[in-house]
């Protein structure tokens, strides 16, 4: 019998490769201002885009604010006199052609696809996320895509995830599970919503104390038994 017959995914860190795409994406954008970037500069504006998000998350900061604020930020960091506008834009157009995936995702959702619905839940910028899924040949495996630009709400609010159980036809909380590699978006937001959550851990990191989360698997492939029932 299969346990969950609905699966909300997060994308990057859980399906995409966001590592890879952010990295690609940024020493274009750098590129064309002239820096061939290190290590040590990937790394930091890797950081402080992290950060940025998190404010997101916490409601500190509008989609529209963190455009722009990690890239001043980064820019105050090694004293470049950008403009902050232009190289988001650079960057977003450069990201929104990044659509690598992560090792097994692929043959997850083929197999999940013939015994369940998936969905996509995910934060990212809209033009974005549809840019590096739509393309995806995992896209195909989704009835739908749920982007916080298009429906107006951030992961892990109240809103974003009634939003996203109204627009399922006959949702059943009691067959749906949440799978993503945030604690502070996927976990919290589906645990909050009600729902069973499946923490995707693969640096095997402690669960927090007090945080009731359903699952937690180290690859992709352990994923698939657990929804299936197996």
């Amino acid at each position: 019998m299969i346990r969950y017959q609905t699966v909300l995914f997060d994308a990057d860190e859980t399906l995409l490769n966001f590592q890879k795409s952010e990295r690609a994406a940024l020493v274009e954008a750098l590129n064309a201002f002239g820096v061939d970037p290190d290590e040590e500069m990937i790394s930091t504006y890797s950081k402080i885009n992290s950060a940025t998000w998190k404010k997101l998350e916490r409601g500190e900061i509008t989609k529209l604010q963190l455009r722009t604020a990690r890239f001043a930020d980064f820019c105050t960091h090694y004293g470049f006199d950008w403009n902050v506008e232009r190289l988001a834009d650079t960057y977003l157009q450069a990201l929104s052609r990044q659509s690598y995936l992560l090792p097994g995702a692929l043959e997850l959702c083929q197999t999940l696809s013939h015994h369940c619905r998936l969905y996509i839940i995910t934060n990212g910028i809209a033009f974005v996320q549809h840019g590096r899924l739509d393309e995806s040949p995992i896209r195909r495996f989704f009835k739908e895509l749920f982007i916080s630009d298009e429906i107006g709400a951030e992961k892990p609010s109240t809103a974003f995830f009634d939003r996203v159980i109204g627009a399922i036809p006959d949702f059943d909380a009691a067959t749906t599970l949440v799978v993503g590699d945030s604690l502070s978006s996927d976990m919290a937001g589906g645990i909050g919503a009600g729902l069973d959550t499946c923490w995707y851990n693969p640096a095997e990191k402690p669960v927090p104390k007090g945080m009731a989360i359903t699952h937690v698997v180290k690859t992709l492939e352990e994923i698939l038994p657990l929804v299936l029932g197996a």
